[in-house]
């Protein structure tokens, strides 16, 4: 580990370090540090008479208990974040003189927040919307928030859309459902009406929107950024997250019972993991597009509803991010972190893309309201590493005492201090790029291609992709109670693909679409598919299904070679406690078939045994199967489990590895595991 890396990551802890309360062994006392010798009956006038004001260790408590919460994020108010650290594979001293990204096997600590974007903050987490992907780089220049999504693009060109677009998909107001869903009127007549949502609708439909865990989803900044080097050139850049799990969704289906059966499934998911040692990592890729080819490209480059087609401007990969310590305290690292993608470092500048122009003024004015002030930055969380200095004095929760009679620039007093500093000294410039024009309220026309890209998306997805979309608009639209919104929907959509729409016409009852020019674009990329990305068995959560008197021969082995994939087990039986094999092998009892449901894991593998409910036991079983089949997961049958085979829907063939029908069962099941969901499967 170099020094700098272990000079910043013993600043991050000493920051926090300071904040941080242990109350072992420790004395009860106000917060003024009088000792308490009471906590448990206020002050009053008798044992039956009135509590007195004079109170003061009440009233203490009960007003802090009063404002203990803060206003909720507006969107992305569901998150969870964790701790971490990004390491530089390759430097980028050619395109940036950011210092992190200037020398490979350096390493920056940071904070990343993953989050769901409509729904509030005690929403479920596995519903269908984007997801927030937030990362903090405390770096020795300052912080550097990258300040993205799960999806490289946005609903809208131009951030005075924003709010629109958010009342929209928000609760409706005069009744304030849905939560946390976008299956009603208002937000697809926003998306009718503003079609320039016409590619993002297209991801929001895909499997996309409902990600298997935050660890396995990629992450983009979304706009089109500056690279800046030492001698002033500059370079536009677009920055991604890739997984090395890969990139892996939840069923629709999976996803809406999983949000009953456990709400908190995607950060139980990232808390889990991170306990258990399975550190989470993402690679860093940026596309960089050279100055002199901006307008080379059949989209404009700085439209936030476009993407760079990686075919045509590859991902190049530079770093790696990993999380690998959780949070201490929720409220006060991930409530209250403060993200803004205007905190930038030299060598990293902003373009005129005009959704991420209007995102510069949103962020600090949202966090004043929220974080009681403009002291935000001083809390432990949004702490830099490095010293900070300047002239801004007093506001709500000022944490620094200045020393001195000075707060103002230019001054003699203190010799003109705090000054600036010089380029040469790491001064941040801003890029000097010429713009010259009249001033207006228009759009290019470069932006107005709504189509293209989305029919691209369309193109690029496999058999299995394309129905889950079908499905999704088909279920989304079908929530929809007025008709004509419908109908603007489905004819909006034949632009995309006219056989796409005519099929949800027929699910949600309205007309099919008339002919209309469907845009043409016959091209595809591979990149943009979910299923043609590589995949580990890692990490994935298999239930192993099971009962007293168990051959130790079909337990033992299968478990470990699991473990040795890394892969999650968990042992599920009638009760809790220990079972105990035909040869006397002790098995811990993780799960009781009421306390979990197959939609919690990834995989089964089913081995029986003698209980005291065998029917149960079996109604239990077959129900996990056949739940599991439902959604194309794999189930390991093993030799003396064929009668549960037998009795459940599912039947020979992919992702169904039986025991006695194959020479290496545990290679094959963990192979199938890897997999993910078996689409080729026949369903009864």
């Amino acid at each position: 580990m170099n020094n700098k890396h272990e000079v910043n990551e013993q600043r991050k802890h000493e920051q926090l370090e300071t904040f941080r309360t242990r109350d072992q062994g420790k004395k009860m006392t106000t917060n003024q540090g009088l000792r308490i010798s009471e906590d448990e009956h206020s002050l009053k006038v008798g044992e039956r008479g009135p509590t007195l004001m004079e109170d003061f260790h009440f009233r203490e408590k009960m007003t802090h208990f009063d404002h203990e919460r803060i206003p909720e994020r507006v969107v992305h108010a569901r998150g969870y974040a964790a701790h971490g650290e990004f390491e530089l594979y390759e430097s980028m001293k050619d395109y940036t003189k950011a210092q992190f990204l200037q020398k490979p096997g350096s390493k920056v600590p940071v904070f990343t927040r993953f989050s769901t974007v409509a729904g509030s903050r005690g929403s479920a987490e596995t519903v269908r919307d984007v997801r927030g992907f937030a990362v903090k780089f405390y770096t020795e220049e300052g912080n550097f928030d990258l300040v993205g999504n799960n999806m490289p693009i946005f609903f809208i060109q131009d951030a005075i859309k924003f709010p629109d677009l958010i009342h929209a998909v928000k609760p409706e107001p005069h009744n304030e459902m849905p939560q946390a869903a976008s299956a009603h009127d208002t937000f697809w007549d926003f998306v009718a009406n503003n079609q320039e949502s016409a590619h993002m609708v297209m991801w929001h439909m895909s499997d996309r929107a409902i990600p298997r865990s935050f660890r396995m989803m990629e992450g983009f900044g979304v706009h089109t950024f500056r690279f800046v080097n030492e001698e002033g050139n500059g370079h536009f850049v677009k920055f991604h997250w890739k997984p090395k799990l890969g990139v892996h969704s939840l069923v629709w289906d999976e996803a809406q019972k999983i949000a009953g059966k456990d709400p908190d499934f995607h950060r139980r998911d990232l808390w889990e993991s991170i306990e258990r040692g399975d550190f989470v990592e993402f690679e860093l890729g940026v596309q960089i597009i050279e100055e002199k080819d901006e307008f080379m490209f059949d989209f404009d480059i700085l439209d936030p509803t476009k993407i760079w087609p990686e075919e045509q401007v590859p991902v190049k990969i530079i770093g790696k991010m990993t999380l690998n310590r959780n949070v201490d305290n929720v409220f006060a690292e991930t409530e209250q972190v403060a993200f803004h993608p205007g905190n930038v470092v030299p060598g990293i500048d902003f373009t005129n893309d005009p959704l991420l122009q209007g995102r510069l003024f949103s962020y600090t004015d949202t966090q004043l309201i929220r974080l009681g002030g403009p002291n935000f930055h001083e809390l432990p969380i949004n702490r830099p590493v490095c010293p900070f200095h300047n002239n801004q004095r007093d506001g709500y929760g000022r944490q620094t005492i200045n020393v001195g009679q000075t707060s103002y620039h230019k001054n003699s007093l203190a010799q003109n201090m705090p000054e600036t500093s010089t380029k040469e000294e790491g001064g941040y410039v801003h890029y000097e790029e010429k713009v010259d024009g009249r001033k207006v309220q228009a759009r290019s026309d470069s932006f107005k291609d709504h189509f293209s890209q989305a029919r691209l998306f369309w193109n690029s997805m496999t058999p299995p992709e394309k129905q889950h979309i079908i499905d999704a608009f088909s279920f989304e639209v079908g929530k929809v109670q007025d008709k004509n919104v419908k109908q603007q929907v489905v004819d909006m959509f034949a632009n995309v693909d006219k056989q796409l729409a005519t099929i949800v016409a027929e699910a949600v009852g309205v007309k099919a679409p008339a002919d209309v020019e469907q845009s043409t674009v016959t091209e595809t990329s591979p990149a943009l598919s979910q299923m043609t990305k590589a995949t580990l068995p890692e990490t994935r959560k298999v239930g192993v299904l099971i009962g007293n008197e168990f051959n130790d021969d079909e337990v033992k082995p299968a478990i470990d070679a699991l473990l040795d994939a890394g892969v999650v087990v968990d042992v599920i039986s009638e009760k809790m406690g220990q079972l105990r094999g035909a040869d006397e092998l002790g098995v811990v009892v993780d799960e009781t078939f009421l306390t979990v449901h197959p939609v919690l894991y990834d995989g089964l593998y089913v081995v029986g045994g003698d209980v005291g409910n065998p029917k149960k036991f079996e109604k239990d079983t077959v129900n996990f199967i056949n739940e599991a089949f439902q959604h194309y997961k794999p189930i390991g049958f093993a030799k003396t489990a064929k009668s549960f085979l037998e009795a459940s829907d599912a039947k020979a063939g992919p992702g169904i590895i039986i025991a006695d029908k194959t020479d290496d069962f545990k290679k094959e099941f963990i192979d199938a595991i890897a997999v993910h969901r078996h689409w080729n499967r026949e369903l009864v």
